[in-house]
């Protein structure tokens, strides 16, 4: 693997966090992702599950983890089934892990082959009253595919009818939306390597460019600093098409007095960064487009400081209008006069900032948990306030990466450059 040793202190933590959480004679199963079909014989690179890589630290397919803590016999309390190796797999496929490599990487006592496991289930099944299955239960995702945990769960119930069954997922996202200390040392590496792919691609842009360039240097600096590799697909895009928020061709030029907005983050260890920057093509901004950039920063400033347990997401969200109405009016693309005769139902400001700036970031860019729930220390979110005129040509997003904690908001990006002159030196000294 790229990324460094991580202590198993963390998945042993992880997983008796999660067992505390189960009801009476349960038993959990979660299961490794698939290995996704790209075309002919080929297949997509594997990432991991991200509740197993939680719970387990595994990053391997065909793996299983199995947790059943009454059970009599105390080698399937915590036990973990994985990919018997052989000669023709490690000669095509290269190297699995041995017994002792996903001991020592899991903290499982027990580890299995993947053969060994139906056997083992039934056994803890014979003294579980409730089995907790997993599911991806994002609310924003809608998958046509059934992946391996979903397709498990039909399986299980059609075999085991008369089990009780219940959800995994609500226990792990609980979990996952408070970051341990070991995992914000993780994301922090995710940031700072996000920031070495940043100052690289401020020495690089001039007018000429093309998207895709600027797309090779941030994958080129995430790569030789040990990252997984991006956390999402990156948006890097120039003039017009930054109007467009989740623009991932990459393929035009950037051309000379045009802005270019880019939001990329490294994934270190499974965690990634989310950052949104917005630079001038030909290294300086103009008079327009400096005015525009810094009524986005400074809603940005003012966001930022609402960070603090007790408020939520949706809070922020909320704020995040009322201070970019304000900012849109003074920057003349409508009146105080046309709020006050718009449709309550279709602000005008919908127009040019139409999304939200606070979502939680972790082992997903897009982590579990809920805009309504109230902040606690050790959440991580965004905060991403933008602006679109597309009559203008212009589209401009302020990003970086918020940790609550109980002493007011930590900036994990405060060191990445952001203000105008920033920018601007570093691009003209290039």
């Amino acid at each position: 693997m790229r990324y460094q040793t991580i202590d198993n202190l963390l998945f042993k933590r992880n997983r008796k966090r999660f067992i505390s959480q189960l009801t009476e004679n349960a038993t959990a199963v979660l299961l490794s992702n698939d290995e996704y079909s790209r075309n002919g014989d080929q297949f997509f690179k594997f990432r991991q599950n991200s509740d197993l890589f939680y719970l387990t630290g595994v990053d391997q397919e065909k793996t299983i983890l199995l947790l059943s803590p009454g059970c009599p016999n105390k080698k399937l309390r915590e036990a973990l089934f994985i990919i018997k190796t052989n000669e023709q797999l490690a000669t095509w496929e290269g190297h699995k892990y041995t017994k002792e490599e996903a001991r020592s990487i899991s903290g499982i006592e027990h580890i299995y082959w993947l053969d060994d496991f139906e056997i083992s289930l039934r056994e803890a099944l014979s003294f579980t009253g409730t089995v907790f299955l997993n599911s991806n239960e994002y609310v924003k995702y809608f998958g046509n595919v059934p992946d391996k945990n979903h397709r498990f769960s039909l399986e299980f119930k059609n075999k085991y009818p008369l089990h009780k069954i219940d959800r995994a997922a609500p226990i792990v996202t609980q979990l996952r939306s408070i970051k341990s200390d070991e995992e914000i040392k993780l994301i922090r590496k995710a940031c700072a390597i996000t920031k070495k792919g940043f100052e690289r691609v401020l020495r690089f842009v001039k007018p000429g460019v093309t998207e895709f360039e600027i797309e090779a240097e941030i994958s080129h600096e995430f790569t030789t600093s040990r990252a997984n590799g991006h956390g999402y697909a990156p948006i890097i895009a120039s003039g017009k098409n930054a109007c467009v928020l989740h623009y991932v061709d990459n393929d035009e030029s950037c051309r000379d007095g045009d802005l270019l907005l880019m939001d990329f983050g490294a994934e270190y260890a499974y965690y990634t960064a989310d950052m949104s920057r917005t630079i001038p093509v030909n290294g300086k901004f103009s008079e327009r487009q400096k005015q525009c950039y810094n009524a986005v920063l400074d809603v940005f400033k003012q966001l930022r400081k609402m960070y603090v347990p007790g408020n939520t997401p949706d809070m922020i969200n909320e704020a995040a209008e009322k201070l970019m109405e304000a900012e849109i009016v003074k920057l003349g693309l409508f009146t105080e006069d046309d709020i006050k005769q718009q449709d309550p139902d279709k602000p005008l400001f919908k127009k040019y900032f139409m999304h939200g700036v606070a979502h939680p970031i972790g082992l997903d860019v897009h982590d579990v948990g809920s805009k309504y729930e109230t902040f606690k220390s050790g959440m991580v979110f965004t905060c991403e306030p933008g602006l679109y005129i597309r009559e203008e040509n212009t589209g401009i997003r302020i990003e970086n990466d918020i940790l609550i904690t109980e002493n007011g908001p930590v900036d994990l990006m405060e060191h990445i450059p952001v203000e105008v002159g920033e920018i601007e030196e570093m691009m003209l000294k290039s």
